[in-house]
């Protein structure tokens, strides 16, 4: 197989440090990658240097791992592609893609309108559609790290097929049809990470820590049962797993936003996007309209549109009513 031709290999779309991580865990399972590139003269670079120094440094990228800037080209002949741009960016990458490919969304956050990534796929057309979520940080799945992910889809032949092609001693990737668990669950956790980095940047502590994310996790349980989501799925992968890789590592983009605002630092260093601060409105907006209670993330979406400092986030959570700990 000649891999100097694009789209023979998996097609990765998008050449972050995500992006660059899961092109790397393909060809660690065994399959050739092709890891596209928006801008021409990054995908050069990358494929002349084999490292993304920009987003995921110090590992490089196998020869397994073909780089292009052609988008048909990446796709042609694939059964599915990984969709691994932020989460504003997957309309117009979806817009671009041919509807008999299998999409699978990799991004955490929500459409412009507040809904579903996938939702809106199949809105677009697209009649195979899987989501990939888990406690991962590109950091760790680059360099070979184990850990698991969880890719859920109402087809489970692509789930499956997603499944092979990830698979290896280093990832351990599992099947879900909990499409609106898995996928949502990657959402929220994005927002109480933000809320666990402010409590960091303002020195709380361990114990403010536990009872946010304790707390945090009935949020997520609420809001994801209210959706249609198993409510086992609040404690698997993509619930629980991802919540504590992303409210407690370094590697945590939405966990160092946090810690930054507190600070009174630019939340978005080096141009990273951070998805949680774009869903906390969403949430909060679908939260108002619903009648739902979802403190932290009301919280999270005040200091993230300037309405309220983090330490006023922090007393809006400690000054609620008394109540029991269990519901009902």
């Amino acid at each position: 197989m000649g891999l100097s031709v694009p789209g023979q290999g998996v097609p990765v779309l998008g050449a972050g440090g995500w992006g660059s991580a899961l092109a790397v865990a393909v060809t660690r399972a065994g399959r050739p990658a092709t890891l596209w590139a928006r801008r021409p003269d990054f995908a050069a670079r990358l494929s002349e240097v084999r490292e993304n120094r920009e987003y995921l440094p110090g590992v490089p990228l196998p020869p397994g791992v073909v780089v292009t800037s052609e988008l048909g080209g990446a796709v042609e002949g694939a059964d599915f592609a990984l969709v691994v741009v932020p989460s504003v960016g997957v309309p117009e990458l979806l817009a671009g893609l041919p509807r008999g490919l299998g999409v699978v969304l990799c991004a955490k956050g929500l459409a412009p309108d507040g809904g579903r990534l996938s939702d809106l796929a199949r809105g677009l057309g697209f009649g195979r559609v899987a989501v990939l979520s888990g406690p991962n940080h590109a950091e760790e799945i680059g360099r070979g790290l184990p850990a698991a992910s969880v890719v859920a889809s109402t087809d489970p032949g692509l789930a499956e097929a997603v499944q092979s092609a990830l698979l290896s001693p280093a990832l351990r990737v599992y099947t879900s049809r909990d499409e609106v668990g898995v996928e949502l669950g990657g959402v929220l956790k994005n927002v109480i990470a933000l809320a666990a980095g402010m409590g960091d940047g303002l020195g709380l502590g361990d114990n403010a820590k536990a009872a946010l994310l304790t707390r945090g996790l009935l949020e997520m349980r609420r809001y994801l049962v209210s959706q249609g989501a198993h409510e086992d799925t609040v404690y698997g992968l993509s619930g629980l797993g991802d919540l504590i890789a992303t409210a407690t590592s370094r590697h945590s983009r939405n966990r160092a936003a946090g810690e930054a605002i507190a600070r009174g630092q630019d939340p978005g260093q080096g141009g990273k996007v951070v998805e949680g601060l774009r869903t906390a409105g969403l949430l909060e907006a679908w939260a108002t309209a619903h009648g739902h209670d979802l403190p932290i993330v009301r919280a999270v979406a005040q200091v993230a549109s300037g309405e309220w400092t983090p330490a006023e986030g922090i007393s809006s959570l400690m000054e609620r009513d008394a109540k029991p700990e269990l519901e009902g």
